[in-house]
């Protein structure tokens, strides 16, 4: 594991072999969601030997529709998530969409983790670079593994060599997505570890009722398999109840069901390192 991943993990007890986990609700609901998702994957985590990483957009954004949930007020959202990773001795991460919001955003959280689509956005990628803080950028929908060396160069040559590359698959026509596991391999040999976004990967966007679909039952598929290709981490999107969540329910993973996959992965995780 990266120095810069084992200070972010230095406040928690992890079996070094493992992956590592980024997790929690697409967006801040409320207080009371947050904290019962970190309570609950934290401590899965703990028990199993993760090292975590609780996630949460202070503002969503990319929506389909001008109508859909954005956030509950950027301030009170990143003071929320702050707030979440200090009780729980968690570090934390959010998504940034403008460079403005780079140094605002990096008072409160640890990664600043760059949206798909603007993978590419120069001044984006430099302002977050110039934080200090590890940056988090996911491929976009649109490239492949090889050809995000440019966003890499692009934040080392700001000064900032702490960088996480996140899959989260390929357009496939208008309305899917599909996953190439090469790009695993192929975003490592950039110096970077790899995560694999098993939510988002598994949307179906451009639907005609505004609201994205989603896929969520192949998210134990695409994480196993994301694992036995040597994936450094797994994205997961989590929610005790995914139905009435105000962005992203038709991808998060039921919160109850996060144990048993865990367990899955870490025994899977074991069997790859003996093979």
């Amino acid at each position: 594991m990266e120095k810069f991943l084992k200070d972010l993990f230095s406040h928690q007890s992890y079996d070094e072999n493992n992956f590592f986990l980024i997790a929690g609700p697409c967006v801040v609901e409320s207080e009371e969601i947050v904290m019962e998702i970190a309570d609950k994957v934290s401590l899965i985590c703990r028990n199993l030997g993760i090292p975590y990483v609780f996630k949460a957009s202070y503002r969503k954004a990319n929506r389909t529709s001008a109508s859909s949930f954005t956030g509950i007020g950027d301030e009170a959202a990143l003071s929320l998530v702050k707030k979440t990773g200090e009780k729980y001795k968690l570090p934390t991460t959010s998504d940034i969409h403008a460079h403005e919001e780079a140094a605002i955003a990096a008072k409160y959280i640890d990664i600043l983790q760059i949206p798909a689509f603007l993978c590419r956005q120069t001044d984006l990628l430099v302002a977050a670079a110039e934080t200090g803080k590890i940056v988090n950028v996911k491929k976009g929908q649109f490239l492949n593994g090889p050809s995000m060396k440019f966003a890499v160069e692009k934040i080392k040559n700001a000064g900032n060599g702490n960088i996480i590359l996140t899959e989260r698959g390929n357009s496939f026509g208008y309305q899917d997505l599909v996953v190439d596991y090469r790009n695993i391999p192929w975003m490592q040999e950039h110096g970077t570890p790899v995560v694999m976004d098993c939510t988002h990967s598994l949307q179906q966007p451009n639907q005609s009722s505004g609201v994205t679909g989603g896929n969520p039952q192949l998210i134990g598929t695409i994480a196993k398999a994301a694992i036995a290709a040597g994936a450094n981490g797994l994205f997961i999107e989590t929610h005790p109840n995914p139905a009435i969540a105000k962005s992203d329910g038709a991808n998060m993973l039921r919160l109850e069901l996060l144990e048993g996959l865990l367990q899955q992965l870490v025994n899977l995780r074991k069997a790859t390192l003996m093979m």
